[in-house]
């Protein structure tokens, strides 16, 4: 009996040395962010979701919203034709827009270039949190 009660002893000693955190592990990069192909897809879906945005019907909803029947020139107004309508070089700028497959691979290789730095500063970051933290009152310490 004296022995249990020795080994419980014992064991109660051990627990804070058991309840240290766990170590984190390290900040992983998916690779799909560092892939130059990534880019080429972006740019690629970019230019196809813009036009897809574009050619979308929206006459019928305009003219509900303003509370009248819908007619069949409402029925084939288009996102385009009415940015046409507020802007007479929307064209143009849709092109701009939608040529912008190098500032997108530009962006990409840049912010794959800077992921490195900025996963090793996060990592030092939430170090230095649990650092302060660990030293930290508790409001349930001690329990009266």
């Amino acid at each position: 009996m004296r022995l249990y009660v020795v080994a419980i002893a014992l064991a109660s000693l051990a627990a804070p040395a058991l309840a240290q955190p766990a170590a984190r592990e390290p900040i992983q990069i998916p690779p799909e962010l560092t892939d130059p192909r990534t880019a080429e897809r972006l740019s690629a879906m970019s230019e196809a979701l813009s036009r897809a945005l574009l050619e979308m019907p929206v006459g019928e909803i305009q003219a509900i919203a303003e509370g009248r029947p819908p007619t069949p020139a409402d029925r084939t107004r288009t996102v385009r034709d009415l940015g046409r309508q507020s802007d007479p070089n929307f064209e143009r700028t849709v092109e701009q827009l939608t040529a912008s497959g190098p500032m997108i691979r530009n962006a990409m290789k840049s912010f794959s270039a800077a992921l490195p730095a900025i996963t090793k500063a996060l990592s030092q970051a939430a170090d230095e949190i649990e650092r302060a933290t660990e030293n930290m009152p508790r409001p349930d310490y001690p329990r009266r």
